[in-house]
Order: structure tokens, then sequence, then C-alpha cells
């Protein structure tokens, strides 16, 4: 596995490749990996010939006072795991040359990443289209694989990707779940065990309201009156946004006519933590 750190050399192993006829997938992460990760990877590998992991924790997409500064990082054992999966080029740019003195250049996805996390974390996604933008350029591959945990996330690159006409491929991959059910997440380290059991209300809530839609539920604030019930008040549990939304447009939903995104978040502690569900309505009998 190669290590690269400086943004030209990337962009001259995957002309390399490319001049081969060979197929580059990436995999952009932020590093502090754990089996999610390693799931897209293991994706990656399946879908081209040859594997590129990034790990960037990208101060474009915090907001001051969110945990940037904080945020996990372990990049011996992170390079240690994308070798043992499989991966071919590590790539590890730094802050300074992504973001060099006077940089003003941002992607801007208006509408679909304007709800959700977009109304809570404000700049967020524009951080999240810029890096991804510029890590095309850089690692330039034929296919990219991002997680459906970040939902919101992949349908903004998406519709980037759409908009802009980027000759990339964007694959999306199953949320992974711990085996107590919560997502798994970097940030789940800062959770302390009393802390964990109150974040396993978001996939409890989650099961409960696929269950009342596979009842037959079909009213939206129905299913979130319930979803509210399970999360219930807490003094160390704050929740963000539980909300139904189109799974294409993520528009408001009244009434499940079809499948429909259930996403949650909330803070548990000073953790934020996110969660979602497709919920497709059984078909009414004839």
């Amino acid at each position: 596995m190669r290590v690269i750190q400086a943004i030209a050399e990337m962009q001259r192993q995957s002309d390399e490749w490319r001049r081969r006829g060979l197929r580059v997938v990436l995999v952009p992460t932020m590093g502090y990996l754990h089996e999610g990760h390693l799931s897209l990877m293991r994706l990656g590998r399946r879908a081209g010939d040859r594997l590129v992991a990034s790990i960037f924790v990208n101060p474009a997409q915090f907001a001051p006072g969110e945990d940037y500064e904080k945020y996990p990082r372990d990049p011996e054992r992170d390079l240690r795991l994308c070798e043992e999966t499989g991966v071919d080029a590590a790539f590890l740019p730094s802050a300074e040359e992504m973001y060099p003195p006077g940089y003003q250049t941002y992607v801007d996805v208006s509408e679909v990443s304007r709800p959700l996390c977009g109304a809570s974390r404000p700049v967020f996604f524009r951080g999240v289209a810029t890096v991804v933008c510029k890590l095309f350029h850089m690692v330039k591959p034929h296919a990219a694989v991002f997680g459906e945990k970040d939902y919101q996330q992949l349908l903004t690159v998406r519709r980037m990707v759409r908009d802009l006409d980027m000759d990339v491929e964007v694959l999306g991959h199953p949320l992974v779940r711990e085996e107590d059910g919560l997502a798994m997440s970097s940030r789940n380290v800062y959770l302390s065990a009393e802390r964990r059991a109150k974040a396993l209300r978001l996939s409890q809530a989650l099961d409960r309201a696929e269950a009342l839609v596979k009842g037959g539920e079909r009213g939206a604030g129905a299913v979130l009156e319930e979803v509210a019930r399970v999360l219930g008040p807490d003094d160390e549990m704050r929740v963000d946004y539980a909300e139904i939304r189109d799974t294409e447009n993520l528009e408001t939903v009244h009434r499940l006519e079809g499948p429909v995104l259930l996403a949650l978040a909330a803070f548990v502690g000073d953790v934020r933590l996110i969660d979602n569900r497709v919920l497709t309505p059984s078909p009414s009998p004839a």
C-alpha cells in the first residue's frame, strides 16, 4: 500500500493507473476507522481495480464551537486497517495544502442540503461538497463509495455530481450497526456506558416506527409521535430533529404512499449522533 500526502503525487498515481486502463475507486473518510468504513472499502475493492482511501478531517465542514480539534484521530491504526482491507493507496493530504492561504472557492448544493443536518449545521454541506469535489479532482476516481448512514450527504454528493457533470459513479453502502444496534460512528468513542445506553433509543425509535408502518400506519404525524415517545424527554438526550422526508429530494412527507426516509439526530450529552431508516409501507390489501 502506498501512503501519499502530496496532491500532485496522488494525481500522478491516478493518471498512471488510468493510462493502464485500470478502474479507480475512492472511499473518502475522516479517519478513526471502524467497521462501517471498512465495509465501504470492501465494496470499493470489488467495484474496481485500484482502491484509494482518503483520510482527512475536513475543517471546512466544522463550524466554530464544533468538535474539529477533538475529533478522534489515530492515523497509524487507520493505515494498518487500510492495508489489511486491501487499499492500494492511502491519501492523507494536509489541511494546509487542501486550503492554502487565500482559499476562497466553495461548492454549494443549495436545496437537498438545506433541511435536517443542513438546518442544524449551516456550513456542513458546503464543506462536504467542497472537499469531495476537490478529492475527485485529486484522486480522479471512476467511482466513489459513501455510506447511507450519512444519507443526506450521499444525496448531496449525487446531486453535485449530476449538476456539475462529473464523470464519477457514486455508490451507496447500507448503514452498519454495532451488535447492540447503535449506528457505527467515530464519535461513539465519546460515549460513556450510561450515555451509550441512552443513545440506543435512536435505533429503538427506528425499529418502532418500522413496525408501525409495516402494521399499516400511513400518517407521518402518528409515526413521529411514536418516535418522540420512544426517544422521550431526558436531561442527557436532546433531540435535534426527527423528521420524515422524501428519499430523493428530502421534501417533507405527510402521508406514506411509498418509501420514505425517517431521519434522526440527537445530542447525547455533548455528542451529536445521527441515524436513519428507509420505511416502506406494506401494499394496501386489494
